[in-house]
């Protein structure tokens, strides 16, 4: 008696489940309607507003020739970056043209002391700046050279050069802090530059001031 009460137990669940996958099939159904009936009556609407809407005639399609771009100068462009960095020498003796001072600081010839001195003093906001760190000597020379390019290109007067403190060099020595110095020297853009104050970097970083233009791109 008890095993044909389980067994009319279990068919009326399956008559619930059965009956709920019905209405939730025709709950459907009736949304599948309601949707395509919007639709037809949203186009029937169009088509009646627009029923006494002339067409413009179409007139002959002119057809503009198309001009081709203008070859890029890729090996030109690349014989100019080459030319470019090669005009900033590992061999340059940047100790003729740098002071006498324990940061190393420049100014360029023609130009006063006081800029140095308000360089150092923070007068020019940093507008820019380039890391240095972890580049190969080679890879840091370009990527400097094409900063101040750019620099100058944007208008930019003060820049900061972070070229790290040689912590993580062999011997603990900055591979990269002379030869930035040597580099901005030779550059026809850099006014002058001092070693940034320990706020913007401290031995780690030079403060660079540009002109404002500069007959070398």
């Amino acid at each position: 008696m008890a095993e044909r009460h389980k067994h009319f137990a279990a068919l009326e669940q399956l008559r619930t489940r059965l009956e709920q996958q019905t209405r939730e099939h025709e709950a459907a159904e009736r949304e599948r309607r309601a949707a395509e009936a919007r639709r037809h009556r949203a186009a029937n609407e169009f088509v009646e507003a627009v029923k006494d809407v002339t067409p413009l005639a179409r007139g002959a399609r002119v057809q503009h020739p198309r001009k081709p771009h203008p070859p890029q100068p890729v090996s030109r462009q690349r014989d100019d970056q080459e030319v470019l960095v090669a005009s900033v020498s590992d061999a340059f003796d940047h100790e003729t043209l740098l002071e006498a001072d324990e940061s190393l600081s420049y100014c360029a010839p023609g130009i006063g002391p006081d800029v140095l001195r308000r360089l150092r003093r923070g007068e020019w906001s940093i507008q820019a700046q380039i890391d240095l760190h972890g580049h190969r000597v080679d890879e840091a020379r370009e990527a400097l050279v094409e900063f101040l390019r750019d620099s100058i290109k944007r208008g930019l007067r003060c820049v900061r050069v972070v070229h790290g403190k040689g912590l993580g060099s062999p011997g603990k020595m900055p591979v990269l802090k002379g030869k930035v110095r040597g580099w901005l020297a030779q550059r026809d853009e850099v006014i002058a530059f001092c070693q940034a104050r320990g706020a913007d970097g401290g031995t780690g970083a030079v403060m660079v001031l540009l002109r404002p233009s500069s007959p070398k791109a």
